[in-house]
């Protein structure tokens, strides 16, 4: 078996919602070995993508929620390498906004997938939308965490389909929970572990945002 690797392929594009652009670089995460490849969050390039796949089998495309800057490569990357393209259906109302014509096979919480022989638990996390989703794979001590919780705090909560106490909950009961080394890989900008956010919790809810 060759050995497990994870890429992470930096694309650029426009985040739009409530009637405003923001231009964004969003991290696209292709976790796998050499001969097949889990793909979370299709952003901007499907071209880009492709070439980083590099000819490897797509298990998947794995959208982590429904904001146009994490999916509007998604249909594109799907036809281009015959995978199947997974949401969790919370988010559908947002998807829909971008890809009318499409409807993703429906990810639930506690789900488990499969990529190089390596179990990825989903984790349902709402508050930054309905249907934000997290990936946890334990045996890489690895959480992609889409725009659920940043190095710095947790993800925007002040537009539609966002709530702060909500995704204050879901990264209490669902991520903190996980061990402190763990390595978060997010859906933009750097890194983090999730102790280092966790010695950060109360900070936030002080904040109120």
């Amino acid at each position: 078996m060759s050995s497990v690797r994870i890429d992470r392929v930096v694309t650029s594009g426009v985040f739009s919602l409530d009637g405003q652009d923001f231009d964004v670089d969003n991290n696209v995460w292709l976790i796998g070995d050499d001969a097949e490849v889990l793909v979370v969050d299709a952003a901007h390039d499907a071209a880009a993508i492709e070439t980083a796949i590099g000819g490897r089998r797509v298990v998947a495309v794995v959208l982590t929620h429904g904001h146009n800057d994490h999916i509007d490569a998604a249909a594109e990357l799907a036809d281009r390498t015959g995978a199947s393209l997974h949401l969790h259906p919370a988010d559908l109302m947002l998807f829909h906004v971008v890809h009318p014509d499409r409807t993703p096979e429906a990810l639930a919480d506690d789900d488990e997938l499969s990529v190089a022989g390596l179990p990825v638990q989903v984790l349902h996390t709402p508050g930054h939308s309905p249907g934000g989703v997290c990936l946890y794979l334990p045996t890489l001590d690895l959480l992609v965490s889409g725009d659920t919780l940043f190095h710095g705090g947790p993800g925007a909560t002040g537009r539609s389909y966002s709530d702060f106490p909500t995704i204050l909950d879901s990264i209490r009961e669902r991520l903190l929970t996980l061990p402190a080394h763990t390595r978060v890989a997010t859906g933009h900008g750097d890194e983090t572990t999730i102790g280092a956010e966790a010695a950060a919790y109360d900070d936030w809810v002080a904040r109120g945002h």
